[in-house]
C-alpha cells in the first residue's frame, strides 16, 4: 500500500471520530407535569418502561428526581433493565436573584454530583422568570451564579447549556442577550416549541445562533397555538429545522419534550406518543 492509499484508507474512520452523531432522546416532563412539584420520582418506573419501547439514544431527567433519596442506585438500575442511558438533566433556579444563590448552587453540586455517577453529559440550565425585564443588576448576579455552574460542570466532565421558555426570548430575546452579553462562550439548548410561541423562528435562531448550540428540546406547536398530542402534528416546519442544523454543522443532543394543555385529555400512553415522535424526527428530520 503506498502512501496515498493508507491515507485514503483511513479517513473514514478519522471523521467519525471526529464527528459525533446527534443523539435523539425524550425528557420526562409529561410524566412530571401530572404528579405534584412536578417531581417524577413516584411514577420514574412507568417513565423508563413506556420511554424504552420509543428507540431512544437516552433520557433527559429533571432535578427533583435526582435529590431523592437513593435516587442514583434506583435510577441507575432502571436504565440497565430497560437499556435506557442516562443522558442529562434540566434545571431551574432564580439565578438572578442573588438571595437565592448559596441555597440553589448547593444543590447544583449535588445535582451533578448525582448526574456524574449516572454518566450524565448535558446539564440544561433555566435561569429564573424575575416577571418583569431584567435589569442590569439582575444580569450581573445572573452571570455570577452562571460562571459557578460552568466550573462546577467543567469539573465533572458535563456540558452545560442555556434553556428557554417565553421568558427568555421575549422582548427581543432581552433575557438571553443579557447573560449572552456577560457570558458569550455559553452554550445553547433552545426549547424550539418555546421559541415559536414567543414568535421566533426556530429555523431563523438556528441559522442566528446555532453554532453555539449542542442541544435543543424538540415541541411542535398547532396554528391554534396549543400543543399537540406529539410532534407529528402542528406548524413548525422540522425538515427545514434539521436542514438547519446540519448547515450550522450541530452535533450534540436532540430530545423530544412533548407538552400538554391542562384541559387536554390524552388518546393513548405517553410513551406511544413519545415512540411517533421519535419515528417522524427520524423520517422529517433524517436524524
Amino acid at each position: 500500500m503506498n502512501r496515498r492509499q493508507f491515507l485514503l484508507s483511513s479517513l473514514p474512520a478519522v471523521t467519525q471520530a471526529q464527528q459525533p452523531r446527534v443523539r435523539v432522546g425524550a425528557h420526562l416532563w409529561l410524566f412530571a407535569a401530572k404528579e405534584p412539584n412536578y417531581d417524577a420520582t413516584p411514577v420514574l418506573e412507568e417513565v423508563f418502561r413506556q420511554m424504552s419501547g420509543a428507540k431512544l439514544d437516552g433520557i433527559e431527567l429533571m432535578h427533583r428526581v435526582l435529590l431523592a433519596e437513593g435516587s442514583v442506585a434506583r435510577i441507575k438500575s432502571l436504565s440497565a433493565q430497560y437499556r435506557l442511558p442516562v443522558t442529562g438533566t434540566s434545571w431551574s433556579g432564580d439565578l438572578w436573584n442573588p438571595v437565592r444563590h448559596a441555597v440553589e448552587l448547593a444543590q447544583m453540586e449535588v445535582v451533578l454530583d448525582r448526574l456524574q455517577m449516572l454518566g450524565g453529559r448535558t446539564l440544561g440550565v433555566s435561569v429564573g422568570d424575575a416577571r418583569r425585564k431584567k435589569t442590569a443588576v439582575d444580569f450581573d448576579a445572573q452571570a455570577d451564579a452562571l460562571r459557578h455552574i460552568l466550573r462546577l460542570c467543567a469539573s465533572r466532565q458535563i456540558v452545560p447549556n442555556l434553556h428557554n421558555h417565553v421568558y427568555e426570548v421575549r422582548d427581543g430575546e432581552h433575557d438571553l442577550n443579557g447573560t449572552l452579553s456577560r457570558i458569550p462562550e455559553i452554550r445553547l439548548g433552545p426549547d424550539l416549541g418555546w421559541l415559536y410561541r414567543a414568535g421566533i423562528d426556530p429555523v431563523d435562531f438556528i441559522r442566528r445562533r446555532g453554532r453555539q448550540m449542542v442541544f435543543a428540546h424538540l415541541r411542535n406547536e398547532k396554528a391554534d397555538h396549543t400543543w399537540p398530542e406529539d410532534l407529528t402534528d402542528g406548524a413548525i416546519d422540522y425538515a427545514a429545522v434539521g436542514k438547519a442544523l446540519r448547515e450550522v454543522g450541530f452535533q450534540g443532543d436532540l430530545m423530544i419534550e412533548l407538552a400538554h394543555e391542562k384541559e387536554f385529555v390524552a388518546t393513548r400512553p405517553y410513551g406511544e406518543s413519545i415512540r411517533l415522535s421519535r419515528e417522524w424526527v427520524r423520517r422529517v428530520m433524517d436524524y
